[in-house]
């Protein structure tokens, strides 16, 4: 998943905004969601054996040709399946909206967690379960959602189109089929991304909607040379020549890149700091050039990412015998290429960077394609401000890049926009995504059934 909340030290500078409700979510939908949400974690939906995404995407659909939304079909994919619902909208010729997320989740083993990840538990306030956050919650306030809207007599003029993908956390396979499938769509809300960060004291900070995400790659480098007995060294050493391209390539920076998105992230993210972070940002925003900015942010983890393409070595492997030359040295180099970079281009720069003539590179990525990133339409934005304005009101909104990869990428890759727009808020502090004890505080479910029913009201009527 890419669930893109900027998590750097927003902190205390941020606007502090007491939660407010304006918009009405009815107590049937709100616990309709809770009793969804429950039921999707207890199904097992991990890729491999006993894999329960199938049981989980057939459930989903008995809930919504319950609710009156009958054109539902679920497809069997290897181990796993996907869903696909369609309510159809007044206009025929209308692109439909693509409504985005997934069902699968990532392995948990009851063993390591306080709680069976399984098993959902409600806990001070807070439901927890493998998916609570990454994304069972959020699918099933999203049905709830529509679900309210088709009892309110709402008809749609586009099609509305609510698919969830089976294997988003592994392959997705089932993610490109979607995508293939659903390429004429007018625009993708993805509800596997963006977000709302709370303070510790539970106070809504911020809002950022995903504009766009890196494209993910991966490189192979391999050295190898004739090896030999080690007591008889030569000039020549495949691990000492794959060492020193890896000191290279780790010491090389990307020429830094700014776009309309990542600008305006900048402009309105110094909005909230203070000191030389809030200056470096605004600078970079200014001039993508400042040395002193890019130094500054690239100093930070948490910014180093949305300056440019980034590439770092995850894996090594060398030699074949504790008493023998390397005949073989090989590397894994991890890149997020900024949004419009070609990776062939970026597999290029690798090779001349390392400088070594006898070193090759392939890439070897999987499950990744490049895309670029959404324009800023003024139908999406006024829409996601709008909800966020009557659900969290006076809280800042405004635009990200993901440094991570999501179901987005397969509709970018067709050019139908695709933005992250999920309401839940949590703090930095309960993000567990992927990680042991995963929760999320269920006093989410209320406003995200209204800011979902206002942001679908909008971009589909």
């Amino acid at each position: 998943m890419t669930r893109t909340i900027i998590r750097s030290a927003f902190g205390a500078a941020l606007l502090c905004v007491t939660p407010l409700t304006t918009l009405h979510a009815e107590p049937a939908a709100e616990a309709q969601a809770l009793d969804i949400a429950k039921r999707a974690i207890a199904f097992r939906s991990v890729a491999g054996p006993g894999n329960q995404t199938p049981q989980l995407a057939a459930y989903l659909k008995s809930v919504l040709v319950a609710g009156g939304i009958t054109d539902v079909t679920v497809t069997p994919v290897d181990d796993t399946a996907y869903l696909v619902a369609r309510w159809p909208g007044s206009d025929r010729a209308a692109k439909p909206l693509v409504i985005s997320g997934h069902i699968d989740v990532v392995e948990a083993k009851p063993a390591d967690w306080q709680r069976d990840p399984f098993t959902p538990v409600i806990e001070n306030g807070y439901l927890y379960g493998r998916g609570a956050t990454d994304m069972k919650l959020d699918a099933a306030v999203t049905i709830a959602a529509l679900l309210q809207m088709k009892r309110a007599g709402y008809r749609p003029r586009r099609d509305i189109v609510l698919e969830f993908s089976g294997d988003e956390e592994t392959r997705m396979k089932t993610s490109a089929l979607i995508a293939e499938q659903l390429k004429n769509a007018e625009l993708v809300i993805n509800i596997d991304g963006g977000g709302g960060r709370l303070g510790e004291d539970g106070r809504p900070q911020f809002f950022t909607w995903n504009g766009a995400e890196k494209t993910y790659a991966d490189f192979e480098l391999t050295v190898t040379n004739p090896g030999g007995h080690s007591s008889a060294p030569r000039p020549e050493n495949a691990i000492n020549q794959l060492s020193a391209a890896l000191v290279r390539i780790g010491n090389y920076r990307f020429t830094p890149q700014l776009s309309d998105l990542t600008k305006k992230f900048f402009e309105e993210a110094a909005k909230q700091k203070t000191g030389d972070l809030a200056a470096a940002m605004r600078a970079f925003a200014a001039n993508p050039r400042d040395e002193k900015a890019i130094a500054t942010l690239a100093a930070d983890p948490a910014y180093v990412g949305q300056i440019g393409t980034t590439c770092v070595a995850t894996m090594v492997n060398g030699g074949h015998a504790l008493n023998a030359l390397p005949q073989r040295a090989t590397a894994n180099i991890n890149c997020r290429i900024f949004p419009g970079v070609k990776p062939a281009d970026v597999m290029a720069t690798l090779k001349q960077v390392a400088a070594e003539p006898k070193l090759t590179i392939r890439d070897v990525s999987e499950g990744s394609v490049a895309n670029d990133a959404s324009p800023m339409r003024a139908d999406f934005v006024a829409a996601v401000t709008k909800a966020i304005g009557k659900t969290r009101p006076g809280v800042p909104v405004f635009p990200s890049m993901s440094a991570g990869a999501s179901d987005s990428m397969w509709f970018r890759y067709h050019h139908v926009p695709s933005y992250g727009a999920s309401p839940t808020f949590i703090k930095e502090s309960d993000d567990f995504s992927h990680g042991l004890n995963e929760r999320t505080p269920i006093d989410n479910i209320a406003p995200g059934i209204a800011y979902y029913e206002s942001l679908f009201t909008d971009l589909s009527k």
